[in-house]
């Protein structure tokens, strides 16, 4: 495998997608802003399906479906919804095809639909729509529904996983009986991103609260994690928002709570989506391909013969066959290569591509020896290792690399955080790129100026931290808090 790709110092945005491409992750399709995610990429997204589902389902939430169409009306029930994704929807108008006199298809026009369809951008109208019939008392309560599904948001600019018009997510929809219980689940799903993110992705964050100038449309807080990528700009992973009573009151959904009395649920939406994918490309990967962290690898161990002649192929793959058996007996995942329409030098350059996180290598020589090369992706570090401790040695590597890949990129985080009170120096660091922790007045003008003179926004507000009061960065006017402020995707 000879493909190169741009280095990152070049042009990280190059190198970006030099990897999708060459990883074969995706690509661009025929629809315009819309990509295909190729097996080995998808594969990444069914790990992470797997594992974060398996969360979910720990917690009490259940998997449901709902339509991809909905009713133009439903968005004007709720006026701060429609407008945040106004610009974005897709609207389908009628609902059959013709041939024109020359035999070409048209739109039949006397095939217009009474009322136009939004192919979804998200789902709270209709599982709110959904959510009257299904809620009448505090007994129904709480309802914890999740869907794993598409959505369509009509985007100008696009980047593969990072920006399509089409992409893969989870959504978290619930209802309950009061305010407090909706906060406690929108912080417990927030909780959750941020275990999955940290101990699957190996990507640290931060977390918080966004600016009101960047929640959710329609929420009354969102919550988010957020990440930082190899460039200095920051990537939103995941968000929850506490919905309130908003949609409830849009839809009409009344409970008869405990003391007999209709009263409106209270709600919670929460979503990650196949951005992760791209965050796993810009955190960890270097120069040489991907690399990616064990626990979400498609496979974690891949075999390779090396041979000369017939008799030496068949005595490796006999014995490269037993020492996959005992690794998938370890639940490891395994990929055994014993094409012999590929050299052993092209598929080495393919797995290093391709972020393999352990390489096994045998020749007859290792045969004889009873041992076998190992190669680790993430510091390519080369080991000559006896077959009979195979099973302590493998799944200790693999779990040495989660934790390499981690503290690695939470150094990169620290040192490339900020706390910055002058704001040349606060334009200095964000023109470098980073996480700068800076004081701010609280105000979305304040935010809206500070946006159009850096391209900076506030990435999040800390929860949990302690007050320390101070001086806006810009305004200097007083503060309570530092709050994240980065150029992002």
């Amino acid at each position: 495998m000879s493909n190169k790709i741009t280095s990152r110092s070049e042009n990280f945005s190059k190198w970006y997608n030099d990897i999708i491409i060459n990883a074969d992750l995706a690509e661009n399709s025929g629809v315009r802003g819309c990509m295909v995610i190729k097996p080995y990429g998808f594969a990444i997204w069914e790990e992470m399906k797997s594992l974060l589902d398996q969360m979910f389902k720990e917690t009490g939430h259940v998997n449901a479906y709902f339509p991809i169409f909905i009713p133009k009306s439903f968005f004007s029930k709720e006026a701060s919804h429609v407008d945040g994704f106004a610009k974005e929807c897709a609207v389908v108008t009628h609902y059959r095809l013709k041939n024109d006199i020359d035999g070409n298809i048209i739109v039949d026009e006397e095939a217009k639909l009474e009322e136009e369809l939004i192919v979804r951008p998200t789902s709270e109208t209709i599982i709110w729509d959904t959510y009257k019939k299904w809620i009448k008392s505090y007994r129904d309560l709480p309802l914890l529904i999740n869907q794993w599904a598409n959505v369509v948001r009509w985007e100008m600019r696009t980047r593969l996983f990072l920006r399509t018009s089409e992409f893969l997510w989870q959504e978290g929809h619930t209802a309950h009986e009061n305010k407090d219980q909706a906060i406690e689940e929108t912080r417990k799903i927030l909780a959750i991103y941020k275990d999955f993110i940290e101990n699957n992705l190996a990507i640290p964050v931060v977390d918080g609260l966004k600016s009101s100038r960047e929640k959710f449309a329609g929420a009354i807080d969102t919550y988010c994690v957020e990440a930082l990528m190899q460039d200095g700009k920051a990537l939103q992973a995941g968000t929850s928002h506490f919905l309130g009573q908003n949609f409830a009151k849009a839809f009409d959904v009344k409970f008869a709570n405990r003391d007999g009395k209709l009263d409106y649920v209270w709600a919670s939406s929460w979503g990650v989506s196949t951005r992760l994918i791209g965050a796993l490309v810009m955190t960890h990967s270097d120069d040489r391909g991907l690399v990616l962290p064990p626990k979400l690898a498609p496979f974690q161990v891949v075999l390779v013969p090396i041979y000369h002649n017939e008799r030496e192929y068949q005595e490796l793959v006999s014995a490269m066959k037993k020492i996959a058996i005992q690794l998938r007996g370890l639940n490891i995942r395994v990929k055994t290569d014993f094409r012999d329409t590929h050299k052993p030098g092209w598929k080495f350059a393919e797995y290093e591509m391709k972020g393999v996180p352990i390489r096994i290598a045998m020749g007859p020589r290792d045969l004889a020896n009873k041992t076998f090369e190992l190669v680790r992706r993430d510091n390519l570090e080369k080991r000559t290792i006896e077959i009979d401790v195979i099973q302590d040695v493998i799944p200790n590597i693999l779990a040495e690399m989660q934790s390499n890949l981690f503290s690695k990129a939470n150094d990169f985080k620290k040192k490339n955080t900020f706390k910055v009170d002058d704001f040349d120096d606060f334009k200095a660091k964000i023109d470098n790129g980073g996480f700068v922790l800076a004081h701010w007045d609280g105000t979305p003008e304040t935010e809206d100026e500070i946006k159009k003179i850096t391209k900076a926004t506030i990435r999040c507000i800390p929860i949990d931290s302690n007050h320390e009061k101070g001086e806006c960065i810009l305004t200097k006017k007083p503060s309570l808090k530092r709050v994240f402020f980065a150029k992002s995707y």
